[in-house]
C-alpha cells in the first residue's frame, strides 16, 4: 500500500531537517527519507563547526542532533536506513520507490511535492590514509576547516576551479600553501590561476600525484610521486584539502531536471527545478558556495514554496 504525503524530502542533512521543520509547521503531512541510520548528513563527518551563526564552536554530531530534535518537535516523520531508488512524476503526483536496508524491503510513496536535499559526495583520492585522517588533517571544505590550520603548512590537491580558488582562500591561514596537480598546467580559469601564481605564499607542485596520507594522531606528511621523473618524496604538511570533484546525489531521478555541467540541479528563486513540484536545496543545488547557512536558507524557501504550490493544487 502506498502512503501519500504532501511533502517528501530526500536526505536528512541540515537542508532536509530544515525543510522538514517548515513543512510540518505548515501542517502538511511531511516525511524525510534518509539512507543512513542517523540523521545529520555531512554534519556527522565534521568534527567541529565554528561558522554557523549562533554557535562559536559546536560538534557536527551535536548540531545534527539539535536540528533533528527541533524538526521532530513539529511532527515531521523521519525514516532512516531507507534509500530512495526512483522518483518519477505521473499525472501531477510524484511516485517514489525506496529500499529499506535492514528489512530488505521495497516501499512506495506518493507525494504532491518532493524536496531534494540529498547533498553530494566529494570525490576521494582513494589512497591509503585518506579516510583514516579525515577530520584529522584531511578536509574537503576550505571554508569549513581552513581556520583550524592557521600558521600551518597546507597542501591542496587538484587543478580545477575549486582547487585553485580554495588554495587562494587558504593562503589567509597557512604560512605556506602548496598545490599538488597531476598535470603540468591547471584546468582552472585563467584569472584564478593568475591570482594563485602571484601569491607569494603559494607554490605549485606539478606532474605529481598523492600516493599516501601519512601521520600518527594527525597528518604530518604526504607521500608524493612525480609521474614524469618517477621520483617519490615525503612532503611535510599539517592540512590536506582535496578538491578533485564533487558528485551530486541525484541518480534516483527518472525525470531529468535542468542541471549544470557538474550535475547540480538548477532552480529558480523558489528553489523549484524545471520539473513542477520538484524542489532542491543545499549541496545538490547549483550555486556558488556550499555551507550549512545557505543549505538551511535554501530549505526554508523550498518548504514554504512547496506549501504555496500545494495550496494552489488544492484550490
Amino acid at each position: 500500500m502506498e502512503e501519500t504525503y504532501d511533502i517528501l524530502i530526500i536526505g536528512a542533512g541540515p537542508a532536509g531537517l530544515t525543510a522538514g521543520l517548515y513543512g510540518s509547521r505548515s501542517n502538511l503531512k511531511t516525511v524525510i527519507i534518509e539512507k543512513w541510520a542517523i540523521p545529520g548528513g555531512e554534519l556527522l563527518n565534521t568534527d567541529a563547526i565554528e561558522d554557523y551563526t549562533g554557535f562559536e564552536h559546536v560538534k557536527g554530531v551535536q548540531l545534527a542532533e539539535l536540528m533533528y530534535n527541533h524538526a521532530k518537535k513539529f511532527g515531521v516523520e523521519v525514516r532512516t536506513n531507507e534509500e530512495v531508488k526512483s522518483v518519477v512524476r505521473r499525472d501531477g503526483v510524484f511516485e517514489i520507490v525506496t529500499e529499506e536496508h535492514l528489512k530488505e524491503k521495497t516501499n512506495r510513496y506518493r507525494a504532491l511535492t518532493v524536496i531534494i536535499t540529498s547533498g553530494g559526495t566529494p570525490i576521494k583520492l582513494g589512497v591509503p590514509g585518506e579516510e583514516a585522517f579525515a577530520n584529522r588533517g584531511v578536509s574537503y571544505c576550505a571554508v569549513c576547516d581552513g581556520a583550524f590550520f592557521n600558521g600551518d603548512i597546507i597542501t591542496v590537491i587538484g587543478g580545477g576551479d575549486a582547487a585553485v580558488e580554495e588554495a587562494n582562500y587558504l593562503t589567509r591561514f597557512g604560512r605556506k600553501v602548496y598545490v599538488v596537480h597531476r598535470r603540468d598546467q591547471f584546468r582552472a580559469q585563467k584569472i584564478l590561476q593568475d591570482q594563485l601564481m602571484n601569491n607569494p605564499k603559494a607554490e605549485i607542485i606539478w606532474d605529481t600525484v598523492v600516493e599516501e596520507v601519512q601521520g600518527e594522531s594527525v597528518v604530518h606528511s604526504l607521500r608524493l610521486h612525480n609521474v614524469k621523473t618517477g621520483v617519490k618524496t615525503d612532503h611535510s604538511t599539517q592540512g590536506v584539502f582535496i578538491f578533485v570533484g564533487f558528485k551530486p546525489n541525484t541518480l534516483f531521478l527518472e525525470d531529468h531536471p535542468e542541471h549544470d555541467v557538474g550535475g547540480h540541479l538548477i532552480t529558480n528563486d523558489r528553489m523549484e527545478t524545471s520539473v513542477p513540484g520538484l524542489f532542491a536545496a543545499g549541496d545538490v543545488r547549483s550555486q556558488l558556495v556550499r555551507q550549512i547557512t545557505n543549505a538551511v536558507g535554501d530549505a526554508t524557501v523550498a518548504a514554504l514554496a512547496a506549501e504555496k504550490y500545494i495550496t494552489h493544487l488544492k484550490q
